[in-house]
């Protein structure tokens, strides 16, 4: 096979040490060089050094667990390295050892097998850090919640059963009464503020109990870690918020994210950190879908497709989007809330989500077939023109909301007449 790269190492990387393994073509049989390194930051210099030495050019290395985080980071200036998926480049059974598998990797590297992951910038993967601790933290407050609520049961408080959020301001000055020695149900009721001063009596009867210290303790244990994640999630936004002011690179893609429906500020972070600002690496948006494993799956054999089921991808971009799809679907005269109504009615609720989250991360790639318009008076409206039967959208809105449609007339024959063109705005 040709060769693409002359002068080559493949690394092996474990957790306390590192088999290199450095191809040099020539004429006949390539020359090899193999070497065992440990891991720390000495030793990967050493690394350095001596693939300085052979004057190689490319490296290459599996993506084992987070091992391969300071290899990176110490090669990352001084040579050309792919980050290889673990399943692309499984050897043949039965060579199963260290020093065989970084002779494969280097063999594959060499000969141009290999396809590197996509790693981000610096700023990116520290903002991707930030994200991910913040939606760590988000699902340990609500498991928290969660063990709160089953403490308030099992002393048979009934507090969920009238107010529809236990930890909002009432929750709390109730809970705190609570853990203070407060048994009187009359008292309890009396903390109610806003709308819930409503059902002071059903609020009476669900809070006459049987408290024990027991309980209490656990309350007061559980919103002391309540208070405290809820503090951590505060400071992340906060340095989140100081990463947008020092590049405004990261300003002006946030700015964008929240236009689109569904999407906040933290969802706007999650997709900048998972996917970068720049997303030139993405050819096409159907390359980002298939990345973030939302796209159907592709499995056919002897002419019949056998599954559709979608592929893991990126789990952290596919939660996110897959949240933002359930916002998007609950807004009003937009295409995705129409496209899930459309998709749950005979595919389930499920299925339209994935599709509505396939969409949502299809309007990010320019240029695309989508057009953003403002087709009703300070209603966002997105379309998709090659696609989609215009009349039949002005026809079900005009039945559905009772509104004129005829500013989405009007962008509809803006768009015929070439004034409006996809992916023109709002890309």
């Amino acid at each position: 096979m040709e060769v693409l790269y002359p002068r080559c190492c493949g690394l092996d990387v474990h957790k306390s040490s590192i088999t290199a393994c450095v191809l040099i073509a020539q004429s006949g049989k390539p020359l090899k060089h193999i070497r065992r390194f440990g891991c720390t930051t000495r030793e990967l210099r050493e690394l350095v050094a001596w693939l300085q030495e052979f004057a190689v050019e490319h490296v290459a290395m599996e993506s084992t667990g987070v091992y391969w985080k300071p290899v990176w980071n110490v090669l990352e200036s001084h040579f050309q390295i792919i980050l290889a998926n673990a399943q692309h480049i499984k050897a043949v059974p039965g060579r199963k050892t260290d020093t065989k598998d970084c002779q494969w990797i280097a063999e594959l590297l060499q000969h141009g097998l290999l396809r590197g992951s996509f790693i981000p910038p610096l700023v990116i993967r520290d903002l991707r850090d930030l994200t991910r601790a913040r939606t760590s933290l988000s699902q340990e407050h609500s498991r928290i919640a969660s063990r709160i609520q089953k403490v308030l049961e099992d002393a048979n408080l009934k507090l969920a059963s009238v107010a529809s959020n236990t930890l909002g301001k009432s929750g709390r000055a109730i809970l705190a009464a609570i853990i203070g020695g407060e048994e009187s149900c009359e008292h309890l009721a009396d903390l109610a503020l806003g709308h819930l001063r409503a059902k002071i009596p059903q609020l009476q009867a669900a809070l006459e109990g049987q408290v024990r210290d027991h309980h209490r303790f656990l309350l007061r244990s559980l919103l002391r870690q309540l208070y405290f994640i809820e503090t951590e999630i505060e400071l992340l936004d906060a340095r989140l918020d100081q990463l947008g002011q020092e590049h405004l690179d990261l300003a002006e893609a946030l700015n964008r994210w929240v236009t689109v429906p569904g999407v906040d500020r933290v969802a706007a972070w999650s997709f900048i950190a998972e996917m970068g600002a720049d997303v030139s690496q993405f050819p096409t948006a159907a390359h980002l879908a298939s990345w973030a494993g939302v796209c159907p799956g592709n499995n056919e054999s002897a002419g019949k497709r056998i599954s559709g089921k979608i592929r893991k991808g990126s789990p952290w971009l596919r939660r996110m989007a897959c949240q933002s799809a359930w916002a998007a679907a609950r807004t009003k005269n937009t295409y995705l809330s129409a496209q899930f109504k459309k998709l749950a009615a005979h595919r389930g609720r499920k299925c339209a989500i994935i599709a509505v989250a396939h969409s949502n991360l299809g309007d990010w790639i320019p240029p695309s077939d989508w057009i953003w318009e403002i087709a009703t008076a300070g209603t966002v409206c997105w379309t998709k023109p090659a696609r989609y039967n215009w009349s039949s959208e002005c026809a079900q809105r005009r039945k559905r909301c009772g509104k004129s449609s005829a500013p989405c007339r009007a962008v509809e024959s803006r768009w015929k007449s070439g004034r409006i063109r996809p992916g023109s705005v709002g890309c």
